[in-house]
C-alpha cells in the first residue's frame, strides 16, 4: 500500500462509496492528511484506519452523534474501557427495544393477514383492522 491513497483507492479498499467519504469529511468525522499538487485529496494509514471504524460503527447502528462521541473521546484518550463497554452495552439494550416492537408489529400485522380472505371484493379485513369505525 501507498503511503497516501486518493479518495476512489481508499473507497475501493473499504467498498464503500466515494459520497461516503465525502459527507464524512463535511460533517468532520474524517479528514484528508493532505493534499495533492493536482488538488486531489490524500489520505493517510491513520485516516484508512479511522474510516474503518467509522464505517464500523454504522453498520453496528451507532448513529453519527455516537461516532463523534467515540472518537472525541479515543484521540483525548479520555476513556476507559469500562466507559467503551458501558456505551456499547447501552446500544445494545437499544437494539433489543428495537427488536421487540419490530416483533411487536409482525404479530400485529400476522394478526391482521390471518383475519384477511384474499378475496376478490372490496372488502378487507386488513383495512377495517387498521381503521376501525
Amino acid at each position: 500500500m501507498r503511503a497516501l491513497l486518493r479518495r476512489g483507492e481508499l473507497a475501493r479498499q473499504l467498498a464503500c462509496n466515494i459520497e461516503t467519504i465525502r459527507y464524512y469529511e463535511t460533517i468532520g468525522l474524517i479528514g484528508p492528511t493532505e493534499r495533492s499538487s493536482g488538488g486531489h485529496r490524500l489520505y493517510s494509514k491513520a485516516d484508512r484506519t479511522r474510516l474503518r471504524f467509522v464505517l464500523r460503527l454504522r453498520e453496528l447502528g451507532f448513529s453519527l452523534d455516537e461516532v463523534r462521541s467515540l472518537i472525541a473521546m479515543v484521540e483525548r484518550g479520555a476513556h476507559t474501557c469500562g466507559q467503551i463497554a458501558d456505551m456499547a452495552d447501552a446500544h445494545r439494550r437499544n437494539i433489543r427495544r428495537k427488536i421487540e416492537d419490530l416483533q411487536r408489529l409482525e404479530r400485529s400485522l400476522s394478526g391482521m393477514l390471518a383475519g384477511c380472505h384474499r378475496g376478490d371484493t372490496p372488502d378487507c379485513a386488513i383495512l377495517e383492522a387498521l381503521a376501525p369505525e
